[in-house]
């Protein structure tokens, strides 16, 4: 549907580089992160810019493989191309990367990384209990010591406690734009809701994101039933992250009548369910919350099924289609008990897609989806 609030959102964001640009020449530092594991709360008490460093983009994959194996997940592969080129703005502005020991390719991929800008390496506990949440604790307080140290400033815990209510504002304002995606017909398309996800993540004035998603939502929630047209089967997309040029497959599924509604990943609904107690030990509930995250590298992965049970039942989903990265061993491994937990607890139709960055199998994984929708009719 047109929407003056979502043009405006684009409008400013397509200047995201040259924002980024001037914050940094007015002296602001700028730290990358690859993960949504990485903490936004102690950049930004630092005084600095978090941006996301994911490569979604094909372009730079030829330049990684000559120093990565060609059967690496492409997103990898991306992102660490975007080094060796040269060729991204965000990771060019970054004074320090912070990274997440996730799966075996990242955390060896980050090693090399530590060739081209300085990496701080998080080292991710792959169990959610107690004495994890501790030793993430310790781990995010050695990042507010390194960004101290690098930076010259002081985290104290009041602005980390300023940090997480800044965030826990943003995470509600883009959450209340996914959750317009709840009502039948849904007023956003997959591809609006992967593309305003993904500009958000690289705006580095959050008072300004705030108030653009708070416009595009009383806009677009005005929106009445039969001025909206009519939508195909209702689909969650779960699995690898996705993002502006790894967007093929969301395409697919639209171009082939399917609606998009939820996308359940590090790009997009994962990151709202980030909301923080702002009363407890900052360092503590960051540990605790940024942990509890439903990523495949965590063994086992209980949250990511009660996720889909609740955000299927929320967005009146008709089947549930999981995303995976060739290389991806984490995602492509669970993606057997996903299918069994959503065909015989959930009762919903299961498709797997395992595919990469090129365009070489789109005819092929246009007639897989064709099928699967025309089995859902």
């Amino acid at each position: 549907m047109p929407c003056e609030s979502l043009e405006k959102f684009n409008a400013v964001t397509d200047r995201n580089v040259l924002a980024l640009q001037e914050a940094k020449s007015a002296g602001k530092k700028v730290v990358g992160q690859y993960c949504i594991y990485s903490p936004l709360e102690i950049a930004l008490a630092a005084g600095a810019i978090p941006v996301s460093l994911c490569g979604t983009k094909n372009d730079s994959i030829a330049a990684a493989e000559t120093m990565l194996p060609r059967v690496l997940c492409p997103l990898i592969k991306s992102s660490f191309g975007f080094a060796l080129q040269d060729s991204c703005p965000y990771l060019a502005a970054s004074d320090i990367v912070v990274a997440d020991a996730t799966c075996d390719g990242k955390k060896k991929m980050y090693e090399l990384l530590n060739h081209y800008k300085p990496v701080m390496l998080l080292q991710l506990p792959q169990i959610q209990d107690e004495d994890a949440a501790r030793y993430w604790r310790g781990q995010f307080a050695a990042l507010v010591a390194r960004l101290e140290k690098d930076f010259n400033v002081s985290i104290t815990e009041e602005k980390l406690r300023d940090a997480i209510r800044l965030t826990n504002r943003l995470r509600r304002a883009l959450k209340n734009v996914l959750d317009l995606a709840r009502r039948k017909p849904s007023p956003l398309s997959g591809m609006d809701i992967l593309s305003l996800c993904f500009r958000a993540s690289f705006m580095p004035d959050y008072e300004q994101c705030i108030a653009l998603l708070d416009d595009i939502a009383a806009e677009i929630g005005r929106a009445t039933p039969d001025s909206l047209p009519a939508e195909g089967p209702r689909i969650l997309l779960t699995g690898v992250p996705t993002g502006m040029g790894s967007h093929k497959v969301i395409q697919l599924l639209e171009t082939c009548g399917a609606h998009v509604v939820c996308i359940d990943n590090c790009t997009c609904y994962k990151k709202v369910l980030l909301q923080m107690d702002e009363n407890r030990d900052p360092l503590s509930e960051l540990a605790e919350r940024y942990l509890a995250m439903h990523c495949s590298v965590m063994s086992p992965n209980p949250h990511r099924y009660e996720v889909l049970k609740k955000l299927s039942e929320e967005f009146l989903i008709d089947a549930v289609v999981d995303l995976t990265w060739q290389g991806c061993q984490t995602y492509d491994v669970e993606s057997w008990s996903v299918k069994k937990y959503v065909r015989e607890e959930l009762h919903l139709p299961f498709l797997q897609i395992v595919t990469d960055y090129s365009e070489t199998d789109t005819e092929q994984l246009k007639v897989r989806i064709e099928a699967f929708l025309e089995m859902l009719a």
